[in-house]
């Protein structure tokens, strides 16, 4: 590549876009790589305030920006994700169906850490929708080393394991299984405004409700119906009320005593302190069993957003969920409750 004045380009080969931008009007390339400039196209480009130019010109272990951003596009597209033509060394990569976006933040910290190349996501462990814009990469200048690129390329190896930096798991389809506990709805004393809004929020996703019972504060009742609805073929299974410390809050015992492993009672995230995750494996009627249970809070039902909606996504794309990453919620746990909810569109549930 060498610069050359735009009045004696004549017959030169352009080895960037020529971008002309009129506010309110457009913004795009009068010329792209690769273009042959002809003496017709000079007053144009000098309209344009080129007055030089950058002409191709093949140096030994040098890549083109637009080239380069293939190789850096490489190293995160994932599966079920698609990418738009290179332009002026940018690529955007875009969702090909609904599904949980996952982003590996060590990976993206290897590579935007080299310079000169750049990934931007958005944030992950949030579900979306087919089409959606994902993630873009550049590069930073019109030309770049091939060995700089090779460098992040095995930088990012080494942290994500070989996989591609950016992820996206695609929906399961769930069955599910809601025990509401409570006294108070039990004996009817008051009416269960709990289950519409589960069955609210479950219906965002590709699932079933195969079984709901309600039960009074009998931890006992809780256990078995939570083992029979696993041995029913629940993959979920959903426990509202009797999740606080009072001496007849006994859902999380309930959950305990079904052998499952407890990933944590409680999250620092509000609304949703007093939530209780955990995953079964056994066998139940006969058949070897897995399954993912919930202990949902009251704050569930009438907060707008809540813990719930950032576990759901990812047990619905049978992404586990550990107590590592429930901790690392506290950053960024905290629901400011806004006039206007613009979830997840807030930095509610990102985390450090």
């Amino acid at each position: 590549m060498r610069l050359i004045r735009t009045v004696d380009a004549e017959g030169a080969v352009l080895c960037h876009d020529i971008t002309q931008i009129i506010r309110g009007v457009t913004k795009d390339a009068v010329f792209r790589k690769g273009h042959i400039v002809t003496k017709e196209d000079i007053p144009v480009l000098l309209s344009v305030g080129k007055d030089q130019l950058y002409v191709w010109e093949q140096e030994e272990g040098m890549l083109h920006e637009n080239d380069a951003a293939s190789i850096l596009c490489d190293m995160c597209q994932g599966q079920y994700m698609s990418r738009s033509e290179v332009k002026e060394g940018k690529i955007e990569i875009r969702a090909d169906r609904d599904g949980l976006f996952k982003a590996d933040a060590k990976g993206l910290e290897a590579v935007n850490g080299f310079g000169e190349m750049m990934i931007a996501s958005r944030h992950g462990n949030f579900p979306v929708k087919k089409g959606d814009k994902l993630a873009g990469t550049r590069i930073i200048p019109l030309v770049i080393k091939e060995e700089k690129l090779q460098r992040a390329r095995q930088a990012a190896m080494e942290v994500t394991g070989g996989r591609p930096i950016l992820e996206l798991k695609p929906f399961v389809h769930k069955k599910v299984g809601i025990i509401t506990t409570g006294n108070e709805v039990f004996y009817g004393r008051i009416q269960d405004t709990f289950t519409p809004v589960i069955e609210q929020k479950l219906a965002e996703f590709d699932c079933q409700v195969t079984d709901h019972v309600t039960w009074n504060d009998d931890d006992k009742k809780v256990t078995g119906s939570i083992l029979d609805m696993i041995g029913n073929g629940a993959d979920v299974v959903i426990c509202t009320g009797g999740m606080s410390v009072d001496p007849d809050d006994k859902t999380p015992l309930a959950i305990k005593n079904t052998g499952a492993r407890i990933v944590s009672y409680g999250a620092p995230v509000l609304p949703g302190a007093m939530f209780l995750l955990a995953y079964y494996e056994g066998k139940e009627q006969g058949r070897e069993r897995k399954a993912v249970i919930m202990g949902l809070p009251g704050c569930v039902m009438y907060a707008r957003r809540t813990i719930f909606d950032l576990v759901l996504p990812r047990v619905m794309a049978d992404d586990m969920v550990t107590a590592r990453e429930l901790a690392a919620l506290g950053q960024g746990g905290l629901c400011l409750n806004c006039e206007t909810c613009t979830f997840p569109n807030c930095g509610f549930g990102k985390g450090r």
